[in-house]
């Protein structure tokens, strides 16, 4: 990793012009890493252009708003996508215009892409992995509290708060350097887990009616009928999965999202390896523990069967 590392520094530092993407529908790891390296780029070299695009989130725009750039600016240039496991999820499709490409990504490497690619599972998130990348070259990189802030937002989301069992020393070490930056991560709390009052209905509503087997495989459906009973928008509605992990009991959770061509599946577990369903069930082209699609109601039955079956 140590060569990738540095092959990654060597690109960053030979290209003038960097455009940061990330998956589509981006939750604040996305986000965060994303725009976490662009302001770290931009701080450490202030004559480059540093771009960071794709779709905007309202209710993450606290993160940072995204560049809009003609094409020609990817003539030449270095471009870099964050916490994407798959090609086709990846946001905004000119990620290919550029002269080499970047892949970082904490998820298993189902779908290899790139010039380069550092992809390492034992991270807690994309957010981690940049964090580490800046500090493990102090001589190159300079932190400022705007990095430092996404980076922040970022963990703290993938990880549930520092509630997962995905947190390591590594992960408390680099969120201690990180909190050393005077960016006020209370206020990071609070956007992230202060809900609209529909959204806090809605809430509601999942904990009086989710389905759970008597294995501990809990999940929720969110239709689109649902959706337009509380008129809630799909992304607030899917960043409720972890809702299900406030019961005990519960060992896995999903959701099942309706879309008007395909179902989105989002799944959590405590403690639990899933990565093995995750293969199994590929219907959008990337393994839906990282947010993928299944394409009909009947593949939902399959994926609860098989989330029982890893379900100690």
């Amino acid at each position: 990793m140590e060569r990738i590392k540095n092959e990654i520094m060597e690109a960053i530092n030979k290209y003038s012009t960097i455009i940061i993407h990330r998956h589509v529908n981006p939750d604040p790891d996305a986000l965060g890493s994303q725009v976490g390296l662009q302001h770290l780029l931009k701080h450490s070299f202030p004559s480059k252009e540093i771009f960071a695009v794709g779709e905007e989130v309202d209710k993450l725009l606290f993160i940072g708003k995204m560049d809009i750039i003609p094409d020609k600016k990817y003539q030449g240039s270095l471009v870099i996508v964050c916490d994407t496991a798959n090609l086709s999820r990846i946001s905004d499709s000119r990620f290919c215009l550029g002269e080499k490409l970047i892949k970082i990504d904490h998820h298993h490497d189902y779908e290899p892409f790139g010039d380069l690619s550092w992809v390492d599972a034992s991270y807690s998130s994309a957010s981690e992995m940049l964090a580490d990348l800046s500090m493990g070259f102090p001589d190159s990189f300079a932190m400022n509290k705007e990095t430092a802030r996404s980076f922040y937002a970022g963990i703290l989301s993938d990880t549930g708060n520092f509630m997962n069992g995905n947190i390591t020393p590594r992960t408390l070490k680099l969120v201690s350097r990180l909190r050393a930056y005077d960016f006020q991560p209370e206020r990071i709390h609070n956007f992230l887990q202060v809900k609209s009052k529909i959204s806090s209905r809605l809430q509601k509503d999942i904990l009086m009616s989710f389905k759970v087997t008597d294995k501990g495989v809990a999940y929720f459906i969110i239709t689109e009928d649902l959706l337009e009973l509380y008129n809630i928008d799909r992304n607030e509605a899917s960043n409720l999965v972890n809702t299900l992990s406030t019961v005990r009991a519960n060992k896995i959770w999903a959701f099942f999202i309706e879309y008007p061509a395909n179902i989105r599946v989002r799944i959590r577990s405590r403690n639990t390896p899933i990565d093995s369903v995750a293969r199994q069930f590929n219907g959008g082209g990337h393994p839906f523990a990282s947010g993928a699609s299944i394409d009909s109601w009947e593949e939902v039955d399959q994926v609860i069967q098989a989330l029982d079956k890893v379900c100690p």
